[in-house]
């Protein structure tokens, strides 16, 4: 079917300002398709081949998201454009259409091919090509880049903040270490010196047999206040003074942190006499040591055991993708991967933990908590309270993060999910961590991300789906 005369052209408002020459031309390569009702009039997808102009009826657009087909507009105004809107831009690839546009009532459009015009186009408006050319560039390139420094950036305050945590506990298990090593020496050492006193075997025999039933009482050691800790390392001076023991009171911070009293210490001397008693005491205080500083090795290498095993959970390293999840663990797991940054902030969990397991993306669901938590690390400045709560509500899971900082401004709370939007100064904030949240949780998951906020009561709310999702 022949295109629109010059005339009609010119009163779309994408032509109106053309000259004759390029009116002719878009009037000799332009062509009139019809399309019925409910008729699709180009996929998602599909090699971008024209650029369509509405002149009649009425178009519906959806686009694909995580399975499931969101309409983003619809239009019977005359003169609106879709299809290769892009077709002024040099790509190594092949252009596709961004969506899918499907005809509401039977429509009439004016198709221009995609590879001629944007040459014609290019002639016209050199100047114009290029900025838009720069400026669609610019827009793609920069969201690459800053997205992927953004994640390094992530990267490397978790990583520190894992570090720092690991530090700790490695520090002591080197100084416990150490000071066992001086300790055993120190008992091969006493235990040498008894034997050269020409001490009864059998009296060593229950010597031992004191040592064994004392170091296992270490594990059930209570604990005690500040003074409680120094009057019973008085007594057990005392103790020590009256019976001419020099240093008692070293010993008795060993025997006190051992959970041992006056008592047991009366129990010794029945065993060894007053004759050995020094030496005995002092050989039992090494085995006490020995015996906390291993407790403290073993309570180490624990917490970093666990640190790791966090880690490997923060990170999902060795998991599918996609599995079933219980969305406590993804919290604790992104809370022990910020702890550095948390600092003197006040924690509270409020975890219904009989809550099922959900299908979901553990790794990309960990960065929803690390963007929304940091955020609300960083609105309350050092000071305030961190409140995570999970409930169960229609068939789906919530997850409320809260925090008790200034809150978001009203006027600019329906902007804070749109990308690079931030309120951060220049230089701290790229505006993608709840753009990236958003399609994560919305179009990844099929659930919802929402937000209160007042001057000291944030709270975003993330609903997810209990049941298994077609999209995923």
């Amino acid at each position: 079917m022949s295109a629109l005369p010059r005339e009609e052209l010119r009163g779309l408002f994408l032509f109106e300002h053309l000259s004759e020459e390029q009116l002719d031309w878009v009037a000799a390569n332009a062509v009139l398709e019809e399309y019925d009702g409910d008729s699709t009039v180009i996929s998602e997808g599909g090699e971008a081949t024209c650029f369509y102009v509405l002149l009649n009826g009425a178009i519906r657009m959806t686009r694909l998201v995580s399975g499931t087909e969101v309409e983003t507009n619809r239009s019977d105004q005359r003169g609106a454009y879709f299809g290769a809107t892009q077709f002024f831009v040099h790509q190594e690839a092949e252009h596709t259409y961004g969506a899918t546009v499907r005809a509401l009532s039977d429509v009439t459009l004016l198709a221009l091919p995609s590879k001629e015009f944007s040459v014609e186009f290019r002639k016209w408006f050199p100047m114009a090509t290029h900025l838009l050319e720069g400026m669609y560039l610019g827009w793609r390139n920069s969201d690459t880049v800053i997205g992927s420094r953004r994640r390094l950036l992530a990267l490397g305050e978790l990583s520190a903040g894992l570090t720092h945590e690991l530090n700790n506990p490695a520090a002591a298990a080197v100084r416990a270490t150490a000071s066992l090593r001086e300790r055993v020496a120190g008992m091969r050492h006493k235990l040498a010196f008894l034997a050269k006193k020409d001490i009864d075997p059998e009296l060593l025999y229950q010597l031992i047999d004191v040592q064994e039933r004392l170091v296992k009482q270490v594990a059930q050691a209570p604990k005690l206040t500040a003074m409680q800790q120094a009057d019973r390392e008085d007594e057990i001076t005392g103790w020590f003074d009256d019976r001419g023991i020099d240093g008692g009171w070293d010993l008795a911070d060993i025997y006190v942190r051992a959970g041992l009293t006056t008592s047991d210490l009366d129990h010794v001397l029945e065993q060894v006499g007053d004759t050995f008693i020094d030496g005995a005491v002092r050989w039992l205080a090494y085995a006490l040591e020995t015996e906390m500083l291993m407790g403290e090795i073993e309570d180490s290498t624990t917490r970093i055991s666990a640190l790791v095993g966090k880690a490997k959970q923060y990170s999902q390293m060795d998991r599918a993708p996609h599995q079933w999840v219980d969305v406590h663990d993804g919290l604790d797991s992104t809370l022990v991967m910020l702890s550095g940054k948390i600092g003197g902030l006040r924690v509270v969990k409020e975890y219904d933990r009989s809550l099922p397991k959900i299908p979901a993306y553990p790794g990309e669901l960990n960065q929803v908590w690390t963007n929304i938590i940091d955020n609300a690390i960083g609105a309350m400045k050092g000071e305030g309270t961190l409140i995570l709560r999970t409930w169960g509500q229609n068939e789906q899971i919530r997850v409320e993060i809260g925090d008790t900082g200034p809150g978001i401004p009203a006027d600019i709370k329906p902007r804070i999910f749109e990308p690079f939007f931030t309120t951060k100064p220049v230089g701290e904030g790229t505006g993608l961590g709840l753009d990236i949240s958003w399609k994560i949780v919305v179009e990844r998951h099929q659930g919802d991300l929402r937000v209160e906020s007042e001057p000291g009561n944030t709270r975003f709310e993330v609903c997810l789906p209990t049941v298994e999702q077609a999209s995923l």
